[in-house]
């Protein structure tokens, strides 16, 4: 299969794209290599996958409508896997510009694309955050999801009303994937295992925030990532989405008290009030993708916070040097 992958170089896409190219299929890879986090991890990742032959990489940003949109019409792929976002809630308070062109503008320039080239199928990355201050636990999709939080999540939502149109009108196939705390190898350092694990190995306090009364429903990659390939090959399929979460909430106390083990390190903690845009808990319903993807989550926090604290070791030298993120 001929894959259309924007975010190649993010932490999904990277995952994503060296498991879709170790199974032999080719792979397209789209990112704009922003400096939202230090982009070496981008080009470590990227690196990485230039190994493979049939990986062919582009790098500009999907907000260039005339760009994606020639891409998508030389290479003609069979599909368009598209994770290429801005991310981060608290970075939205600061620029909410930057969330609209790459999410909103950047969306929609994808999905424009597969209309104009034939593209019968596009799985999307949408996120948790949609559900905002949705107090029914576990979140489902079926539930209300018109009362975001943060402009991050209101671009997400907004995407997803974007592909329910084009599906409507012109018969694209599209695939939402809410996403739940994703984590791993090769994370991303504005996230807050990676902040935490960099802090604790140099001795410096880390910030719990709304004194650590806070869950969440972490989620390890390569879980994700078997997620995707389920939407990515699944029959039948209008309009639909789905949550791939953990299945199990943790919290917050509790994933620093794992990482202290991993890393074999004390963590200096400074208990903070709520941020304006997080939400208390995020606990997802996967009743439906585990029926209708085969999504079947395997790794749980302990063994994935160790793997995680293992690569964090293995590679302390360099990742102590990165830049946090915005």
């Amino acid at each position: 299969m001929r894959i259309l992958l924007t975010g190649s170089s993010g932490f999904i896409g990277y995952h994503l794209a060296e498991t879709l190219l170790s199974e032999g299929h080719e792979v397209i890879g789209v990112d704009s290599l922003n400096d939202y986090y230090d982009p070496l991890l981008k080009q470590k990742r990227n690196e990485a996958l230039s190994a493979f032959s049939k990986y062919r990489f582009h790098s500009f940003d999907i907000a260039e409508e005339s760009a994606l949109s020639d891409l998508v019409g030389t290479e003609k792929p069979d599909q368009i896997i598209h994770l290429a976002a801005q991310a981060g809630v608290r970075y939205s308070l600061v620029n909410p510009w930057a969330y609209e062109r790459a999410n909103t503008l950047g969306t929609l320039n994808v999905f424009e694309a597969a209309r104009l080239h034939g593209i019968k199928r596009v799985v999307f990355a949408s996120s948790s955050s949609v559900y905002g201050k949705n107090e029914k636990i576990p979140f489902a999709e079926s539930d209300m999801t018109d009362s975001p939080v943060s402009l991050y999540a209101a671009t997400k939502k907004a995407c997803e009303l974007m592909a329910h149109t084009y599906h409507h009108l012109y018969g694209i196939e599209m695939i939402g994937l809410r996403f739940f705390t994703v984590y791993g190898p090769y994370y991303r350092p504005d996230m807050a295992l990676f902040r935490f694990a960099t802090k604790m190995l140099k001795g410096e306090s880390i910030a719990i925030y709304n004194h650590g009364k806070m869950k969440r429903d972490f989620t390890f990659i390569t879980d994700i990532v078997s997620g995707i390939k389920g939407a990515m090959t699944k029959k039948d399929v209008g309009f639909e989405v789905y949550n791939l979460g953990g299945d199990h909430p943790v919290g917050l106390e509790d994933v620093v008290n794992m990482l202290e083990a991993a890393l074999g390190v004390s963590a200096k903690k400074e208990y903070l009030p709520m941020q304006p845009g997080d939400v208390v808990e995020t606990y997802a319903d996967i009743s439906k993708a585990r029926a209708e993807l085969g999504f079947d989550p395997k790794v749980g926090m302990q063994e994935g916070i160790q793997v995680f604290a293992d690569w964090f070791l293995e590679n302390r030298e360099w990742l102590l040097t990165l830049k946090e993120g915005r």
